[in-house]
């Protein structure tokens, strides 16, 4: 095994990757009413949405500890890379980075990277499937580092909520307002900024016509389509998500589409009916 690729579990594993020893899931821990939750093999998302809708306050998360992803570098591999969800919305890629001191104090001469996903979901597991085929390509580790991060600077994230009361919660939008919107069925097209905090782009009457308006902004912003691996997440609303990768094979010729359920920390950012589109 000449690498390994680390994800935290905002990012979702495709399950071939689960049982593949060159990749590895580092879990949160979401609290929702003063339970703690972690977002590992045994999480329930059924039961989850069940506990943030019933619970008045936002729910939490708690990165992986830096002694966590320590652990998860120490390993046989030569090249080890680990991908975080965005330094903005988590201090898992300040974890990551201590873990990574902490074992190039006991063993110098290991070489790990930790990439800023500035992104979250399947955002981090594009990433992590172009640093495999970095590596795949036989690429020397510093050029492996450079391909990703040129991968990661180029890479939008965008998506529409179905529930904005996570918005609510977490002080991202206003009591007032939040109840206008739902009142008026109007949801709202969210992005990523280059930085990878989350900004508002438009907004739709209706969840199907705000999923239309996200695919035109999305498709309008990107190049080389017909070489992008484009990722949707869904949480809970396959079909939904299926709807938006016809909507764009319609309007592009792109190399492929992945299309996954929310892990734990991306099911409690995106609720249940959200939708996330990475390109």
């Amino acid at each position: 095994m000449d690498y390994k690729i680390i994800i935290d579990s905002c990012g979702e594993l495709p399950p071939p990757y689960k049982k593949d020893d060159r990749f590895a899931s580092v879990p949160l821990t979401l609290t929702v009413d003063g339970e703690d939750i972690v977002d590992d093999e045994t999480f329930d998302q059924a039961s989850f949405l069940a506990k943030v809708a019933a619970c008045p306050e936002c729910p939490k998360s708690a990165c992986p500890s830096p002694e966590h992803y320590k652990n998860a570098f120490d390993c046989p591999a030569g090249h080890i890379y680990a991908v975080t969800l965005s330094a903005e919305l988590s201090g898992s890629y300040n974890s990551a980075m201590l873990g990574r001191q902490l074992l190039l104090e006991e063993d110098p001469q290991k070489k790990i990277h930790v990439f800023n996903s500035r992104s979250a979901s399947v955002g981090e597991t594009l990433i992590a499937l172009k640093i495999q085929e970095c590596e795949e390509a036989g690429m020397a580790f510093e050029d492996v580092v450079e391909q990703v991060e040129a991968y990661i600077s180029g890479q939008a994230t965008y998506f529409v909520l179905e529930n904005l009361e996570t918005l609510r919660k977490n002080g991202r939008m206003s009591k007032v307002k939040a109840l206008v919107a739902s009142a008026l069925n109007i949801k709202p097209v969210m992005s990523a900024t280059e930085e990878g905090t989350i900004q508002q782009r438009d907004q739709a009457r209706g969840i199907n016509k705000a999923l239309v308006k996200m695919v035109n902004l999305a498709l309008s912003e990107a190049d080389s389509l017909e070489e992008k691996t484009v990722g949707i997440s869904h949480c809970n609303c396959p079909q939904r998500a299926e709807m938006v990768r016809d909507a764009i094979l319609e309007k592009a010729a792109v190399k492929n589409v992945l299309l996954l359920d929310t892990a734990g920390v991306s099911t409690m950012y995106a609720n249940d009916g959200g939708i996330i589109l990475v390109m």
